[in-house]
């Protein structure tokens, strides 16, 4: 029973994040990234602080290390989720959620610059190499005309999951030792963003996003709620139940959701090149984590 469960939260994270793209999509076309990414954290700290409050999971003492959950909270959720409401906002959603997949190849590059012990070989080097051709491949920067992609709205993209990659392994080397509850983390960082972005956001006109209810039901509901602090919520279920690498694997799913909807629902054109680059970047994705895997593996053998 316990596996389905896993099983279960597994497939509907990948749907839910793989879904966030066409609710940016909507919602973009009534307000601004800034007023976006507002909104989201909004509705999505409202289920995180509840179950943070129902489990009692915050600690006055842990205010002594505000300064990482500033830090998280700029890297994890202010700047990654502006840089996606403003990517998207440019790009057709398949699109923007195939570039999403990117994200563990900018936390390898990360590793690589500010971690020690992360695996440089043929399988890591080949991920990397492949991954960035599929985002080179999508930009597609020799293309002009209609068929251009806007590469401002690639470069977003990138800009997101750059700087969620950097979150990580911020995570790993300064928050992880501290062995916080995972979801006190999130409703720190989450909470604090909420701060920063009602201080910092221009409210002018963000009612307009009421005038239509898919927007704002796609922008509350499934961006906030489910795809901010559900979704949190399920990721360190999984992390609990799996362990980080392999709840990880969730990534995969997301780009591929995104196409779908993009395609079947929305009718946003999708050619063999996407789907090609989309696959360059997700098996760039698995050397990577076959690298990582079988390094690891080696380090904690007996032998070694």
């Amino acid at each position: 029973m316990q596996k389905h469960i896993t099983l279960a939260a597994f497939i509907s994270l990948g749907v839910i994040w793989g879904s966030n793209f066409i609710f940016m999509k909507w919602a973009a076309e009534w307000i601004n990234a800034t007023q976006i990414t507002l909104l989201r954290v909004a509705f999505g700290f409202i289920p995180l602080l509840l179950v943070a409050l129902f489990t009692r999971s915050l600690r006055k003492s842990h205010f002594a290390y505000w300064y990482h959950f500033v830090a998280m909270s700029v890297l994890a959720t202010t700047l990654y989720y502006f840089a996606f409401a403003k990517g998207t906002a440019l790009l057709p959603s398949s699109v923007a959620g195939m570039l999403s997949g990117s994200i563990p190849l900018f936390t390898f590059l990360a590793a690589l610059f500010f971690l020690t012990g992360e695996p440089v070989n043929r399988n890591s080097v080949c991920g990397i190499l492949l991954g960035f051709s599929g985002v080179v491949l999508i930009a597609a920067p020799w293309n002009t005309g209609a068929e251009q992609v806007n590469l401002t709205g690639v470069l977003y993209m990138t800009a997101g999951a750059l700087s969620v990659g950097i979150s990580f392994v911020y995570a790993r080397k300064y928050v992880k030792p501290l062995n916080l509850n995972p979801i006190a983390l999130a409703t720190y960082q989450t909470g604090l963003s909420l701060l920063m972005l009602s201080i910092g956001t221009d409210l002018y006109d963000i009612d307009a996003v009421f005038q239509d209810t898919k927007a704002f039901i796609g922008l509350a509901v499934g961006l906030g709620v489910f795809g901010t602090g559900i979704a949190y919520i399920i990721y360190y279920f999984l992390v609990n139940r799996m362990g980080a690498i392999a709840a990880s694997g969730v990534t995969y799913i997301p780009p591929v959701v995104a196409l779908l909807i993009g395609a079947l629902f929305v009718g946003e054109s999708v050619s063999l090149i996407d789907i090609l680059a989309m696959s360059l970047i997700l098996i760039g994705v698995w050397r990577i984590q076959i690298a990582r895997k079988n390094a690891f593996s080696k380090a904690s053998s007996p032998d070694s």
